[in-house]
């Protein structure tokens, strides 16, 4: 005798159509589609779904993908958009080197008189002159560059 599902699916009427508008439409990602065929073949709604043992071999995925959407029904409450969904990052995966004080700063030097026998700032000129200001990280000369242009700043 099969051992009870763990995690039941039962879907609204409103969330069945969702998810069929996403299988048919064809303009969501391939992860999405997927995610949303599995709710779909496990939905319980309609009377008992088929078993978990065959769902992944009708949908062309494993048997832990139907499980964990399944498990991630459940623990989302219901909710189809975060479990079919990406999650958004909540910060990058590195910190920017340039923030808005650095790139203030950067500016503001860009801004300044030239050094004397110069008549105007060169990019590798305020690469020299960032690389010996306290508080700000030294900088590549094409940093600086992306950095006055994002300023709308033109050294000419």
């Amino acid at each position: 005798m099969p051992r009870p599902k763990e995690f039941t699916v039962s879907l609204t009427a409103g969330d069945r159509a969702k998810l069929k508008k996403v299988v048919t439409s064809g303009r969501h990602p391939a992860r999405m589609i997927t995610r949303a065929r599995v709710l779909l073949a496990v939905d319980e709604t309609q009377g008992p779904a088929a078993d978990r043992r065959v769902v992944p071999e009708q949908l062309g995925t494993s048997s832990s993908t139907v499980y964990l959407i399944a498990k991630a029904f459940t623990e989302h409450a219901g909710r189809v958009e975060d479990v079919i969904g990406r999650k958004k990052r909540v910060t990058p995966p590195v910190e920017p080197k340039v923030t808005g004080d650095v790139e203030a700063r950067v500016i503001a030097l860009a801004c300044s008189q030239p050094p004397a026998g110069r008549a105007r700032w060169t990019l590798r000129l305020l690469e020299r002159q960032v690389a010996l200001t306290e508080g700000i990280p030294p900088m590549d000369h094409s940093t600086i560059g992306r950095v006055l242009k994002r300023g709308r700043l033109s050294l000419t």
